[in-house]
């Protein structure tokens, strides 16, 4: 029976629900299709199961709350990924609720499945000395070192996300005067970005190797496929763990294409460029989004301090000149 045939809704959620009436963009859709690829591995794994076999009555709230803590657990995921996880279910069961009332009940229980909250830690980012080491560490002998190294180059001068990166295509790069990349970000807007004349130089060479056509991606695989965003976050581990040898702050970070994101805003925020030009740079959808940089820059907290330290003290930060209270500091 349709009604109960769980492979029919799940397919009519994208095709109908998501493209043609929501009009989703790209990357939602390529998010709920990884949440409910999970999902069903899961399913096949715990109820033996392929899943064009599964029905409505195979799923609830039991059942997904399961999912999640396998998420959490199995596959080390924060709380974070798990709510973008469970956004997807939920968008799913609401649409099934309203197409099979019979389910109603059903599709209730796991829509009360709350969201997880978490810690907002503060965001890490690397200093210049981390940056050069990072962009120095691709071998520039090799195809793959170079393409590597302009990925770091552009993801840290650009602060694109990720899935910007993986997406550019060679028509998306405008050279010469007032050379930028031009991408397609979260809620489907547009924006453009400059780059550095380094950057410009660094891009224009690859792509004359590159020597691709205007559709094909900027940074292919060696077979010439899009890469994906885990191609990307490992290439990313990689070659941090090459510029450890050289950088030793580097081994208490853990940086990730996001990380560099955040480096980019950093590096702005530094050179005293606005917060709302910061939002604009990096297409966030409010300014105060943007808030969380400045909580995360020690000098403008300094700064502050400075103003409220008493006359005829210098002002500076604690440095303890016994070398067991340096290395208790240190911890």
């Amino acid at each position: 029976m349709i009604a109960t045939s769980f492979s029919s809704l799940l397919q009519t959620f994208f095709t109908d629900r998501l493209v043609r009436q929501r009009q989703a963009s790209p990357h939602t859709i390529a998010s709920y299709r990884d949440a409910f690829r999970l999902l069903l591995r899961f399913a096949r794994q715990r109820l033996s199961k392929d899943p064009s076999s599964l029905t409505l009555e195979d799923f609830d709230a039991p059942f997904i709350g399961e999912f999640l803590h396998h998420v959490e657990q199995a596959r080390r995921n924060g709380a974070r990924t798990r709510n973008v996880r469970l956004a997807a279910i939920h968008a799913f069961f609401r649409y099934v609720a309203i197409g099979e009332p019979a389910h109603a009940d059903r599709c209730r229980r796991i829509l009360a499945i709350p969201t997880k909250r978490h810690e907002r830690r503060p965001i890490a980012f690397l200093c210049r000395e981390e940056i050069d080491a990072l962009v120095a560490a691709p071998n520039p002998a090799t195809w793959i070192g170079r393409r590597d190294r302009l990925i770091l180059v552009l993801a840290i001068q650009t602060g694109l996300r990720v899935s910007e990166l993986i997406q550019l295509r060679c028509t998306d790069v405008t050279l010469g005067t007032g050379a930028h990349v031009r991408c397609d970000g979260k809620g489907r807007k547009q924006r453009c970005t400059p780059m550095h004349r380094e950057t410009a130089t660094l891009i224009t060479a690859w792509l004359r190797e590159r020597n691709g056509q205007p559709g094909d991606p900027v940074f292919p695989t060696a077979r010439g496929a899009t890469l994906s965003r885990d191609a990307v976050e490992r290439l990313v581990t990689r070659h941090t763990k090459t510029a450890q040898r050289h950088c030793a702050s580097l081994t208490r970070k853990h940086v990730s294409p996001h990380v560099l994101r955040h480096t980019a805003a950093m590096e702005l925020l530094a050179h005293g460029v606005d917060r709302a030009v910061i939002a604009l740079w990096l297409g966030h959808e409010s300014v105060e989004t943007t808030q969380m940089y400045l909580h995360a820059d020690m000098r403008i907290k300094e700064q502050a301090l400075a103003r409220t330290t008493p006359t005829g003290v210098t002002p500076g930060r604690y440095r303890p000149t016994d070398r067991l209270l340096a290395f208790l500091e240190s911890l």
